[in-house]
């Protein structure tokens, strides 16, 4: 047990499973002593994630629908019940149609565009401006992104251009919250065996590429995921802001695969 985080309060949104990344962040953060509460969808999702949160010993879940304004502000208004301060938030959603991360990016729908963007992209807006007055002494505010952004990557389509928005919303709600002391960031890790990643067609040959050909041999773990997120909520993250900080082993520093390998 640390004390990086003694003290801090933060929301973990996404956590799916105990193998998901925002698990992998919450459980980072509990061990360097914050106090968590975490959001779940429906009663399934609160079934799996209630005996995870009790592990690091909250009680605080909250139900809520990123699609929904009315869900929405009622799990928030049943989280400022419990809190009168709020001082990171852990944004893990993301969605789109399983379907139609196969073939051409070319056929994505306007109705599964639409619904990426707004689960993936515009919630993480609507979370911070949600949460901004509770950061009354600063705060962080995390979100998880994929290099699927910036390069094209098999299978990820309409997912690429939906981080990308989610990038660029970074660096202007960073500009934007910045006067407040609010910093905002985004983890950008390699591909991950979880709930999330698995949706992704070619889900498991993409990841044994990228931890054949990655500068260090390996794929990213939660740990040190978690640890970048802690880093980043801390006080020594206290200048960062604004920034996709890249987690993947060095995979994206290629240009080609490794000479054993082409």
């Amino acid at each position: 047990m640390g004390e990086l985080m003694k003290g801090k309060r933060g929301l973990v949104m996404g956590v799916a499973n105990d193998r998901s990344i925002a698990w992998g962040i919450a459980k980072a953060m509990a061990d360097e002593g914050a106090e968590l509460a975490f959001s779940y969808q429906g009663e399934a999702f609160g079934k799996r994630v209630e005996p995870l949160a009790q592990s690091l010993g909250s009680d605080i879940l909250v139900d809520m629908d990123v699609t929904d304004d009315a869900k929405l502000d009622a799990g928030f208004a049943a989280l400022w019940e419990r809190w009168d301060r709020i001082d990171f938030l852990v944004h893990a959603i993301a969605f789109s149609d399983k379907s139609e991360l196969t073939g051409r990016f070319l056929n994505t729908s306007r109705a599964n565009f639409k619904n990426s963007m707004d689960i993936s992209c515009y919630s993480l807006i609507d979370v911070a401006r949600r949460v901004e007055p509770y950061m009354t002494e600063g705060g962080t505010i995390l979100t998880l992104t994929y290099g699927g952004s910036n390069r094209v990557t098999p299978f990820y389509n309409v997912m690429g251009v939906a981080k990308a928005a989610l990038e660029a919303s970074v660096r202007y709600l960073a500009n934007d919250l910045g006067p407040q002391g609010i910093r905002v960031n985004a983890i950008s890790p390699g591909p991950m065996k979880t709930l999330a990643g698995a949706a992704i067609g070619g889900a498991r040959k993409t990841f044994r590429h990228t931890e054949a050909n990655s500068p260090l041999r390996q794929n990213a773990t939660l740990e040190s995921i978690g640890g970048t997120a802690v880093y980043l909520a801390s006080p020594y993250g206290e200048c960062t802001t604004g920034e996709i900080i890249t987690v993947d082993c060095g995979f994206h520093v290629l240009g080609m695969p490794q000479p054993e390998n082409l």
